[in-house]
């Protein structure tokens, strides 16, 4: 028998580690220069909490025995174990909470796809008790450097307003808003078009939300003559003063497009929306995705007590997947610097010992010791094959005799 990991695990080769670690390494170094501290939430958590949010579709979860206390599941995402965690741990906190994580989260694959992957790895950031402009701006900045620091091939942000765009779908009688909603969602516009409308206003008026999308100014120039609620005049002009602080801040680093049909088919985000987005050979790929949430805090509060809050994950295979075409990630596994041999049985402890030495003397240096049963030769070979460029003999007086290959 051939014994394989489970459907939808995989294993990770030493290559792989090590160019995943480099991603990773370097998004925690951003979010330590912006300020965030890193959190490391349970694996497990109550589904009731995980399903609290309202962002997590129920058959998406993986489900774990029950317990005395409830149901059990792992977590298919970090800002509902983080949103818990900083109102009942962190309460002593003074704010805002500048979180960050790095962690594996697991998710059932959709129905009729058996052997997906279950396992994934993110990486991402949770601004709370923090709203406005400035705060949204902080998140978008920050996505942008890191697509910036880790070179991700024509990176760039699509952004959307979930408050605006809940307010130009108002008008819709509600059973026909909710079909609009999901077409925007899916991007069906074929769907879209053939919709029963009342009136042909309606129809133009839903074609209309899903083309807009491009250049920040020209969108917003489109939006500025339709009628809105309340809440979509407080969201435009929102969004109008946060796209003049980007652009007054660090446009140059930041590519941005403007979707105001970019919406979720839940209500979990109240604010901006966005997606951060890298192409190779010729396929974009959505490299991770985050917004504005301002109710869900409240959901775990012990007296249901809302605060804001937003943040993004990044996707930990998709920027791997992205940059593996380029000559960014590391290309070998970490090197062996010295390979010390033991000329004789007699000289093993002598080899250990100078060994240990050469690592106390670089801390970085990566010191192996030969484990015997091989020729000179088959040793030098092994030293040229796995790039170790310095070996030691230890001799009989216990004298090193260092070659440089």
């Amino acid at each position: 028998m051939i014994h394989q990991p489970p459907a939808g695990a995989r294993d990770l080769l030493p290559l792989e580690v090590v160019q995943k670690a480099w991603i990773n390494d370097r998004l925690q170094a951003v979010f330590g220069q912006w300020g965030y501290q890193r959190i490391v939430t349970s694996t497990i958590e109550w589904l009731d909490t995980l399903m609290a949010g309202g962002a997590i579709e129920h058959s998406t979860v993986i489900q774990l025995q029950n317990n005395a206390s409830g149901q059990l599941g792992l977590r298919p995402e970090l800002t509902a174990s983080i949103a818990r965690a900083a109102v009942t741990r962190m309460t002593e906190t003074s704010y805002p909470q500048r979180l960050c994580y790095r962690a594996n989260v697991f998710r059932h694959p959709p129905t009729g796809h058996h052997g997906r992957q279950l396992e994934f790895y993110q990486a991402g950031v949770e601004l709370l008790f923090a709203g406005g402009v400035l705060a949204d701006a902080e998140i978008l900045l920050l996505v942008a450097d890191c697509l910036g620091q880790l070179q991700i091939p024509q990176g760039q942000i699509i952004l959307g307003e979930a408050g605006l765009t809940r307010s130009l779908l108002s008008p819709f009688p509600l059973p026909l808003r909710q079909q609009v909603r999901h077409c925007l969602a899916q991007l069906d516009y074929v769907t879209l078009e053939n919709l029963d409308y009342p009136d042909s206003e309606l129809q133009q008026r839903a074609k209309l939300l899903f083309n807009l999308r491009g250049k920040p100014q020209e969108v917003l120039s489109k939006v500025v003559d339709l009628a809105l609620d309340e809440e979509g005049k407080e969201s435009l002009n929102n969004l109008k003063s946060l796209m003049e602080l980007v652009n007054e801040s660090c446009s140059s680093s930041l590519s941005l497009t403007l979707d105001l049909s970019l919406i979720q088919t839940f209500d979990y985000y109240t604010g901006i929306v966005f997606k951060a987005i890298g192409q190779t050979d010729n396929q974009l790929r959505i490299l991770g995705q985050g917004g504005r949430y301002d109710q869900l805090l409240g959901v775990y509060h012990p007296q249901q007590k809302s605060a804001p809050g937003i943040g993004f994950s990044l996707n930990l295979e998709e920027l791997y997947a992205c940059l593996l075409p380029t000559s960014i990630l590391p290309q070998t596994p970490p090197l062996i610097d010295w390979l010390v041999i033991a000329k004789n049985p007699q000289d093993q402890a002598a080899t250990l010992n100078y060994a240990q030495g050469l690592r106390k003397a670089q801390e970085k240096q990566r010191v192996a010791i030969d484990l015997g049963e091989r020729s000179s030769q088959e040793i030098r070979d092994y030293a040229q094959q796995n790039g170790i460029k310095n070996l030691v003999w230890i001799q009989e007086n216990q004298e090193p005799i260092i070659e440089k290959l």
